[in-house]
C-alpha cells in the first residue's frame, strides 16, 4: 500500500477552505431569540380593524428600507426594515395619520425613505442641474458643428 505525503501547499489550501467553510456558517447562524421574537412581533402583529391594516400596509409600501437598495419596507426582510416595519404598525395602530408617520420617518432617516420626497430647492438642484449641463453640452456640439461647415 502507498501512502501520499500531502505536499505544504495542499495542506494549506485544506486548512483555508475549512477556515473559509466554518466562516460561511458562523455568519449564517440561525438569529438570537430577541430577533426571532422581533421578526414573530412583525409578522403576527395584530390590528384593530381590517382599515387599520391596509393602511398601514399601503403606508409602509410608500416607504424605503434605508439599508436596502430600492425596495420598501413590505418588500424587504432586512433587520431595519422589520424594526420600521413594526414602528409604522404602531403608529398607525396609535391612530397617527398618514402624513405624522411619514413626518416621523423623515425627521428619524430624512427624507431617502420616501419613494416621493417633497420638492424642495436641495431636489430641484439635484435634478435640474445634469439637465441644464446636458443642454449646455448638445448647444456647444451644436455651434462647434456649425463653425466647422461654414466655408471660410
Amino acid at each position: 500500500m502507498i501512502r501520499l505525503i500531502a505536499c505544504p501547499v495542499q495542506v494549506l489550501l485544506r486548512l483555508l477552505s475549512a477556515a473559509i467553510v466554518s466562516f460561511a456558517l458562523l455568519s449564517f447562524s440561525i438569529p438570537a431569540s430577541a430577533e426571532q421574537a422581533k421578526i414573530d412581533t412583525v409578522e403576527l402583529f395584530e390590528f384593530e380593524s381590517l382599515q387599520q391594516q391596509k393602511q398601514a400596509i399601503e403606508l409602509a409600501k410608500t416607504l424605503r428600507c434605508p439599508m436596502c437598495q430600492n425596495q420598501n419596507l413590505i418588500e424587504s426582510n432586512s433587520p431595519v426594515a422589520k424594526d420600521l416595519r413594526l414602528r409604522v404598525f404602531e403608529l398607525i395602530r396609535e391612530g397617527k395619520s398618514n402624513q405624522q408617520v411619514k413626518d416621523y420617518m423623515v425627521d428619524r432617516y430624512g427624507e431617502h425613505v420616501l419613494y416621493r420626497p417633497s420638492f424642495s430647492f436641495k431636489n430641484g438642484l439635484l435634478w435640474g442641474v445634469p439637465i441644464l449641463c446636458l443642454l449646455l453640452v448638445i448647444l456647444n456640439l451644436f455651434i462647434t458643428f456649425k463653425r466647422k461647415q461654414k466655408p471660410s
